[in-house]
């Protein structure tokens, strides 16, 4: 059986779990509680880091690495054009959300919110809680225009892009800290994400201490 080492409010892993689901690979999910540091979890991954794939013998980390080995080695569903022009913008998107929205928004609220508690390393700062609330709405405004001109985010099919950026706001949503309202093109995106199969795990995630709200598995939030 396939295994995933992850946790379940990391836009990373939910990154994987996404790809994973879509292509209808079956895995085993192992909460890892990465912050202590546990010898046979720095064995696995010295970064100390998840997520953590073991699949086909060998154990992978790094979400964007595991995902490239997923579509090369499960290439139907497709999640990356075939087009090298169009491979391009979905990496560039990938990378403005896992490096660009994380540094700015994800870990300014998620991780102020929820992972300070959780490894309890003290209480929320304020400052970079308003920044990351600030700094979303930019975001939401740039995803808009995008869709006022595509389909999905890097072009006219779903892709890798769309699946994480909907890693990273749906982690976020989970605290009550995404405006639907703010772009219509956005709430039908996600409501289309959000009603894929793919999905149905992570609406179904529960954090101990952090109940989600009522819409965040209600498809017609």
């Amino acid at each position: 059986m396939n295994r995933l080492f992850h946790v379940p409010l990391s836009p990373y892993c939910r990154k994987v779990r996404l790809a994973l689901a879509e292509k209808r690979i079956e895995v085993e999910l192992v909460e890892e509680r990465y912050w202590e540091q546990d010898p046979d979890f720095l064995r696995r991954n010295p970064a100390a880091k998840v997520p953590i794939l073991r699949m086909d013998g060998r154990l992978m980390s790094e979400s964007q690495a595991i995902c490239e080995y997923i579509e090369e080695t499960n290439p139907t569903p497709p999640l990356m054009p075939r087009d090298p022009a169009d491979r391009c913008e979905v990496r560039r998107l990938v990378f403005w959300f896992d490096d660009k929205f994380h540094h700015e928004v994800t870990s300014k609220l998620l991780y102020e919110r929820v992972n300070k508690k959780v490894t309890k390393q003290g209480y929320p700062d304020s400052k970079n809680v308003k920044y990351g609330a600030q700094r979303i709405k930019f975001h939401l405004d740039y995803m808009g225009w995008l869709l006022d001109q595509r389909r999905w985010l890097a072009g006219d099919v779903m892709t890798l892009a769309d699946f994480t950026a909907a890693a990273h706001l749906s982690c976020l949503d989970y605290i009550s800290d995404v405006d639907w309202n703010r772009n219509a093109n956005v709430k039908d995106w996600y409501a289309k994400i959000k009603s894929r199969p793919a999905f149905r795990s992570l609406l179904a995630d529960q954090v101990p201490g952090f109940p989600p709200p009522a819409h965040y598995a209600d498809l017609d939030f």
